[in-house]
This record gives C-alpha cells, structure tokens and sequence, in this order.
C-alpha cells in the first residue's frame, strides 16, 4: 500500500510523463480503449475521457476467462468514469492454440481481443486502439504485447514512461476506486502451461475464487491441478486464512465444486510464479523510446 507521501512524491516527479500522456492522446483526436477494469486499463480510460470525451469508447470483451465479478466491475467502473462502454462476447477458447495453453497463450487470447477492438474501432471512425500496457510490463513475461504491436495498438502509458506504481498514485489522486486493486490476470493463468483451458476448468476456477472473495479476501490465486487446487494468499492475509471455521468453510466449498483436495501454497502468493515453473525467460527487448530494457528477475 503507498502512503500518501509516497503518492505525492510519485505524483511530483511523475506530472510530466502524465502531461506527456494527454497531449499524445490529444493528437489522437479519439480512441477505443482495451478496457479491463484493471488498475492500468482504468486508468487510461479516465485520462481519455478527459481529454477526448465522446470521443473516447470503452470495448470491454467478455469469455469464461473473465472472472464474474471483474465483468460486472468493469460495467461499474465505466459508467462511473462517464465513458461510453461496449460489452462484446470474446472466444479465444474456439482457438484450439490458445486451448493447448502454451506459453504464449496470452499471445492467442490478445490476438482476439485486438481482432474485436480494430473491428469496432474502423467501424466508428475512431484513430486508434489503446491498452493498458505500462512501462514496467516490459520487464515481464508478456507474449500479448507482441499481439498489440501486429495490429498497431498504441499503448499509452509506457510510450509516456509511467510504471504501475506511478499509475496506482496517479489513480488515488484522481479518485479512482482502482488505485490499490490487487493484481489480476485473467482465469487461464491460474492453470498451468501445457495443461488445456478448457471452459469448465474455468467456471470452476472462477466459483473457487468467489468463494475466497466472500470471506474477504483480497490477493490470492487458485491454482489448478487436476483434482488439487493449490492456494497462494498474500503473506498479509495468511492469518485469516488460518482461522479455523474459515478453512473448514473454503474447504468445504470447493469439495462441492469438484475439487478432491485443498492445498494451500507455502509460499505467499507472488505473480509470475507459473511463468518460472515453466522455465519462461524474460528476454531483454525495446522500450517506448526504441532502447533496450535490461531483464529483471
């Protein structure tokens, strides 16, 4: 969690890549953004609409990889901002590359979505396609990114040079509800590299994690292994899972969702842990301003 020092000092010596941001988005004229309802997509739609009004469109593209709630936030959220919103149907899981889940799966599944976002997008007349992709997602395993620049989607905040912290204390000062939201990632990441995303998988996964979400937890993941599901919970929450009646609760519910056993991780949850386990290397590449970006581990 930033402190509110922490957020101003970030907001101070990051206001010029943020005025950077609006007079790129300004050129523009207009823009349909990729719209998550994550911390970075949210961010670039409040800024859009800002600055292009009307002219700014929300596509918010929906499959079993998306997480009930996270759908419903989205809508939320949306009209929150005053952004016009479209909600469309997405069937990456049609694709049988991405149903192999390989690892680059996430290059299949954005190849859909910006399949979707440039039909929209020509079909109104708007300039260009934006996504949430930050300057600190080039330090990460990100084989999507590769999706965006084939169909020449124009990412916003890392063409600017603002990372996620930058972008979660520009979020608190602009009063968005999403300045402190956990980490997302869409339901397939839970399933590991090589094992099929299947639809059912899916709804299973995303009931298991509803239910840790009712007993208000925050940052977790439910990992899926055949008949384990394989808990990782932020280290800070690790006391509330201990609690009894609440393992006796979580347990009992995913027994009924199909599940033989329930592990829980011993390890506190840290994304990207799969990518490790399958060996997936983080290759040095280009930053927004065309220079090589070191590999962070």
């Amino acid at each position: 969690m930033l402190s509110p020092e922490r957020i101003q000092a970030l907001c101070e010596s990051s206001r010029p890549k943020l005025e950077a941001m609006r007079a790129s988005l300004r050129a523009h004229g207009s823009a349909l953004v990729a719209f998550s309802g994550g911390v970075d997509s949210t961010f670039v739609l409040k800024v859009a609409v800002e600055e292009l009004g009307e002219r700014a469109l929300a596509l918010t593209a929906l499959s079993a990889s998306v997480a009930p709630e996270e759908a419903q936030e989205a809508r939320e959220l949306a009209e929150r901002l005053g952004a016009r919103h479209v909600v469309i149907g997405s069937n990456e899981l049609a694709n049988p590359q991405y149903a192999a889940n390989p690892t680059n799966r996430c290059y299949f599944c954005k190849t859909e979505l910006y399949d979707l976002c440039e039909a929209r997008r020509a079909e109104l007349g708007l300039a260009v396609v934006l996504d949430g992709f930050n300057a600190d997602d080039f330090k990460d395993h990100r084989p999507g990114h590769k999706a965006a620049r084939e169909h020449a989607v124009v990412s916003p905040l890392a063409e600017a040079g603002l990372t996620k912290e930058e972008i979660r204390a520009w979020s608190q000062a602009l009063a968005l509800p999403t300045w402190d939201k956990p980490q997302m990632a869409c339901l397939a990441s839970r399933i590991p590299y090589g094992t099929a995303v299947t639809r059912d998988r899916l709804l299973q996964i995303a009931a298991a994690e509803s239910e840790l979400r009712k007993l208000g937890f925050r940052q977790f993941r439910v990992r899926y292994h055949s008949e384990v599901a394989r808990l990782e919970v932020a280290a800070e929450e690790y006391e509330k899972f201990l609690a009894a009646d609440v393992r006796q609760r979580i347990n009992t519910a995913f027994l009924a969702l199909g599940f033989k056993f329930v592990a829980l991780d011993l390890e506190p949850f840290r994304s990207g842990r799969l990518n490790e386990a399958a060996g997936v290397t983080k290759p040095a590449t280009q930053g927004a301003a065309g220079f090589s970006l070191p590999v962070v581990s």
